[in-house]
């Protein structure tokens, strides 16, 4: 897979945790979804490290993570909102930050979405 080794205590855990018992792509977004908003301590500040074409972060800025954004807009993608430095609030993917001062568990969550992206998952 693209980009990264697999981590197999990573993959029990996405398995086992995640997306047990998930049947199909909704079902899949939902668990990770859930996993997120259980396992993210909110508000906690982020970096962007990845730019996107319909976003307007820029790689270095600094954010400070909501929430998960709605439900529906992460059939496909993790989305959370953020709150810019000038007060402007959007939801962006999760796999463009990068939590700056998060607790271990937000860190881990974080480090394991960023994980099933970069290996190339897709909810299917």
């Amino acid at each position: 897979m693209k980009g990264m080794a697999r981590d197999e205590i990573r993959e029990e855990r996405i398995e086992m945790d995640i997306i047990v018992d998930a049947y199909g792509p909704e079902e899949q977004a939902m668990g990770w979804y859930s996993y997120l908003e259980e396992t993210l301590g909110f508000p906690f500040n982020a970096e962007c490290i990845d730019e996107r074409t319909f976003s307007p972060l820029r790689v270095g800025e600094e954010v400070e993570v909501l929430e998960m954004a709605a439900e529906e807009d992460c059939e496909n993608e993790m989305f959370v909102l953020v709150r810019r430095g000038g007060g402007e609030e959007l939801a962006v993917p999760l796999a463009m930050l990068e939590p700056i001062d998060g607790d271990d568990e937000t860190q881990e969550s974080v480090e394991d979405w960023h994980y099933w992206v970069k290996r190339g998952y897709r909810f299917e």
